[in-house]
């Protein structure tokens, strides 16, 4: 494995607007990876949403269920109006009055305003960001973990201004009494309760407002952020992780179990580079870009998936047997883990109602969100979920069912001998490449069969698959072919698609090769990706055959450029 050569990715003195251009690449790529994750699913399995009408159920676009009973909710509509309803502990309804309701309520001051990340401190107290960069909170706030200065309650949604109204936030995050921001130029600020450092400043007192946490974060461009009870997480752009506060369990995996009031960090991930971060309660969970899960904390009740009970004060690999992890999920109300694997199992490990269990359990779910419906102590959810309704789905199933049907299509396609059956219709509508082509066709004796020879059978079957789902199912391998097509085509979401799954998949082994596809299709944002795969796991690279087989100026580029990030030195 190559030493310094994992920095990330720009020369030393670099500009300052190549900087944050180099962060927004890396940000981007980063929710890139994670945004194939997000499944969205039905939030009546939450108890809580069973209180409203069948109508205002099919109103909610996203939604978030918090409290220490999971008896609180807040849900934004598809007319982009907040409401809430619950118990309001701490008025964390923030209704403006300390009222309980089963009658949901609207925020005006929210309404509107695009909500993109949420997160709620068991406190209670409750901070969201918005598309435009803002920051609202509201809830208990003794120790100022509002931000504003005071300790005084949040009764209704205030806007966080100090430090903040010159930065675009985009990822927030609450542990128990302390809150976290990260904005879009890569710095994270902090306040609130501070007793174990977690506010990062260097020493224990409260932070009333929002404070750049430095240190040794200050030259590092940070692209995730994390929050367990009273300890503080941070992945950098180049997949180096971060934490300090509380580590009285080792959840902040340094090897020991001493307080850290400053950031400091995780040496024992050297090698390997983390694209997400979770916390429980007092456990942390990472994925690597490799799909590898690792573990460390707390683990009184299993949550750490190591067979036992014993905390575990630096990362542990768990789940190695297991294919490829692509999703992590944990909340810092409970001690619950879970995850989802590349073929979509989910798995969780645990407090599962009371019992504890040990080793990752696979589960019938189809994405970790009704892990924590169904087995979570409180029943709360991790993330702001993204809701989809059956009645919006029937069309798209339809038109899924009906793919390479005899009975009912027009069309056939023969690809290496085999047949695909479609309907011209969908296909015109669906793609300009074919909309083109029949129209080029004479119309009363148009073919009933098209003969392909210039893609493979799998990779074109996945492309009129796709056409009829919005989805494609490939290994990485035949992604690339699928790539291939997408561009000759000019199926642009197509070739992000694609490029998803690459990423996804890529590994020592496939790497290069896949950057090579990158190169020869213009892909810029997946050549990066790759690109910085390849260095970040530089050795075990440069000693697989598709490096050595590689054409000679390619092999070249990649060695100077390599190179002048400081790929090579010791």
């Amino acid at each position: 494995m190559a030493s310094a050569a994992l920095a990330p990715g720009l020369p030393r003195g670099a500009s300052e607007g190549l900087r944050k251009h180099h962060l927004q690449k890396c940000q981007l790529s980063y929710r890139n990876y994670m945004k194939p994750n997000i499944v969205m699913v039905d939030v009546g399995k939450w108890p809580i949403f069973t209180l409203l009408s069948p109508q205002e159920i099919a109103s909610i676009r996203k939604a978030c269920v918090f409290g220490t009973s999971a008896n609180e909710a807040i849900y934004i509509t598809h007319n982009d109006e907040v409401f809430v309803f619950g118990l309001n502990c701490s008025n964390c309804l923030g209704t403006g009055d300390n009222q309980s309701t089963i009658v949901p309520k609207k925020l005006e001051a929210l309404c509107g305003k695009k909500i993109n990340s949420l997160s709620y401190g068991s406190g209670p107290h409750v901070l969201l960001s918005t598309e435009d960069g803002e920051v609202y909170a509201w809830g208990h706030n003794g120790y100022s973990q509002l931000g504003n200065g005071t300790t005084n309650q949040g009764i209704t949604p205030i806007q966080v201004c100090t430090n903040l109204l010159i930065k675009r936030v985009i990822e927030v995050a609450c542990g128990s009494h302390h809150s976290m921001a990260l904005s879009s130029d890569g710095d994270v600020y902090a306040w609130g309760y501070n007793n174990c450092g977690q506010v990062g400043s260097g020493s224990t007192a409260n932070q009333p407002t929002p404070r750049k946490v430095s240190n040794c974060l200050q030259t590092k461009m940070v692209v995730s952020i994390a929050c367990g009870q009273t300890s503080s997480m941070a992945v950098i752009d180049n997949g180096e992780v971060y934490g300090w506060g509380y580590n009285g369990n080792g959840q902040l995996g340094l090897g020991n179990n001493g307080n850290q009031l400053t950031p400091c960090r995780v040496a024992a991930l050297h090698g390997v580079c983390v694209l997400q971060i979770t916390c429980g309660y007092a456990h942390t969970l990472a994925l690597t870009d490799e799909g590898l899960l690792y573990s460390w904390g707390a683990n009184t009740y299993g949550q750490l998936g190591t067979g036992n009970k014993s905390n575990q004060l630096s990362p542990a690999q768990i789940m190695v047997e297991k294919e490829r992890v692509v999703e992590i999920a944990a909340c810092h109300s409970s001690h619950t883990s879970a995850a989802k694997t590349q073929g979509g199992q989910v798995y969780m490990w645990g407090q599962c109602r009371g019992q504890s269990v040990v080793v990752p359990h696979l589960t019938h779910f189809t994405c970790t969100d009704d892990v924590f419906a169904c087995f979570s102590t409180p029943a709360v959810m991790w993330r702001l979920l993204s809701v989809e309704h059956e009645d919006s789905l029937t069309v798209a199933e339809s038109l899924k069912k009906e793919f390479d049907s005899p009975e009912t299509s027009d069309l056939k396609f023969r690809v290496d001998g085999k047949y695909i059956h479609v309907h011209k219709a969908v296909l015109k509508i669906r793609c300009e490449h074919f909309r083109t082509m029949f129209q080029s066709y004479w119309n009363e004796d148009m073919k009933e069969v098209i003969e392909i020879d210039q893609f493979s059978y799998p990779v074109y079957r996945a492309f009129l698959e796709y056409l009829y789902t919005d989805s494609v199912d490939l290994p990485p391998e035949d992604a690339i072919g699928l790539l291939d097509l997408a561009t000759s085509y000019c199926e642009n979401r197509l070739k992000k698609l694609c490029q998803h799954i690459i990423k996804r998949g890529i590994t020592v082994e496939n790497a290069f090769s896949l950057l090579s596809a990158a190169v020869r299709y213009d892909a810029e944002d997946l050549e990066e990706f790759c690109f910085k795969f390849c260095v970040n796991h530089l050795t075990e690279v440069t000693q697989t055959t598709a490096f050595w087989q590689m054409d000679g100026p390619l092999l070249k580029e990649f060695i100077a450029k390599a190179s002048k990030c400081g790929a090579f030195k010791n």
